[in-house]
């Protein structure tokens, strides 16, 4: 990692930060003492703060906003909204299409001041090394990020689901980026049998790492759990031993305040993602209130955190949740404990993954793992216009292939 100095200095506050080898140095009034002569970064009328972090996405939809079909006939609920769009997506995915999402979504998160992701990916047709092209496009444009594959078996049962578990596990094994980590992945409990949530399970034990799945985003995962002879979800993965510590549970919108209790008390992180839970219409999960484990994602929509943030806010006044500003700084704690590092409040020794905010919310710098990957509100580690102009080559070679499905 470069021995670069950056410094952050005076902000409206008054406040300077300075960063070296991936770590703040300082961070407080005036501007500090530093060994050698560093490259200087103005932030006068705007405020230091730190990189935000969507704490559950799907950067394979990074093409969707360009233009994906819609089903003819509107899907009338959750599951259907799935199968006849989502779905059909994942299963279209090949190479290029997936390479020019990620570089997309991921560019276009920096530009957000997003600097971290912790993603959730499907590509049923494109399963092994399917993560490594996540990661040379988060490592290439310089984001931190989390990757796992939802092992499912809606499509090819339980060989589908092996291999699923399989690239979590071949990812994990071989990753040495710095600013990559991974974890084991279901993609859903009801699109998976009580076989392979075992072998989920099992695998986090073996590699030390945590679950990251959706959970009760729709009555529909309640219902097939109490089908298969459990109380819930929940109740499912805890009796098959599948819900270790730090465990990331996306959603959660159908989970009992007791249940709600019950994840905190195991120690494992819930992800709220309203714009997603408005537009599939799975309804706003209030009882999030009863844990201080709550972060927030997009669920694939953009990483704009500021727009997720503000239809919480929308959200939870109408359903009169007074707690939801707890959620807002969650995501620093959650990938703390993910990558061992502090992330938040800014002190000497912390990640320095460090963002200057424009009075608006936009951002004017961001350095991630202490490099800086967008100045003056500009990326710098790669050409964004290039990338936007593959990705709008891509798409409709994507949509015509999923339409196939």
């Amino acid at each position: 990692m470069s021995a670069e100095t950056i410094l952050l200095s005076g902000d409206q506050a008054g406040l300077s930060l300075a960063a070296e080898s991936g770590q703040i140095l300082s961070y407080g009034e005036g501007r500090p003492p530093l060994n050698r002569a560093p490259r200087e970064l103005d932030c006068a009328g705007a405020l230091i703060g730190p990189g935000r972090v969507n704490a559950h996405t799907h950067i394979y939809s990074g093409l969707a906003p360009l233009g994906m079909p819609m089903p003819e006939t509107p899907p009338k609920n959750f599951v259907q909204i799935l199968e006849q769009i989502w779905w059909r997506l994942d299963r279209a995915l090949d190479q290029a299409s997936l390479r020019a999402s990620a570089r997309l979504y991921v560019a276009e998160a920096l530009l957000h001041g997003t600097s971290t992701l912790i993603d959730h990916h499907e590509s049923p047709q494109l399963i092994d090394g399917s993560l490594d092209i996540l990661a040379d496009a988060c490592e290439e444009l310089g984001v931190r990020a989390l990757l796992c594959y939802g092992a499912t078996e809606r499509n090819g049962q339980r060989e589908e689901a092996a291999a699923g578990l399989a690239e979590c596990r071949r990812f994990l094994l071989g990753n040495h980026r710095p600013l990559l980590t991974g974890a084991v992945a279901l993609h859903a409990s009801f699109t998976v049998s009580d076989e392979t949530v075992r072998e989920a399970g099992a695998l986090c034990r073996e590699l030390g790492t945590v679950m990251h799945i959706h959970l009760a985003e729709d009555g529909a995962d309640v219902e097939d759990a109490k089908e298969r002879g459990y109380q819930s979800p929940l109740d499912r993965l805890v009796k098959l031993d599948a819900l270790p510590a730090g465990s990331i549970l996306a959603h959660g919108v159908h989970l009992t305040e007791a249940e709600i209790k019950s994840v905190r008390e195991a120690g494992c992180w819930l992800v709220q993602n309203p714009r997603s839970n408005e537009g599939n219409a799975v309804g706003y999960a209030k009882t999030l209130h009863a844990s201080d484990m709550v972060a927030l994602g997009t669920d694939g929509y953009p990483a704009n955190m500021l727009d997720e943030q503000a239809k919480l806010k929308e959200l939870a006044t109408a359903a009169g949740d007074d707690e939801f500003f707890r959620r807002l700084p969650a995501g620093p704690q959650l990938i703390g404990e993910r990558f061992g590092v502090t992330f938040a409040p800014l002190l000497a020794d912390a990640a320095a993954d460090v963002a200057v905010f424009e009075t608006d919310g936009s951002v004017r710098h961001l350095l991630v793992g202490g490099h800086v990957v967008v100045e003056s509100g500009e990326l710098l580690t790669a050409d964004i216009e290039e990338i936007r102009a593959a990705a709008r080559a891509e798409a409709p070679r994507l949509w015509q292939r999923m339409l196939s499905y």
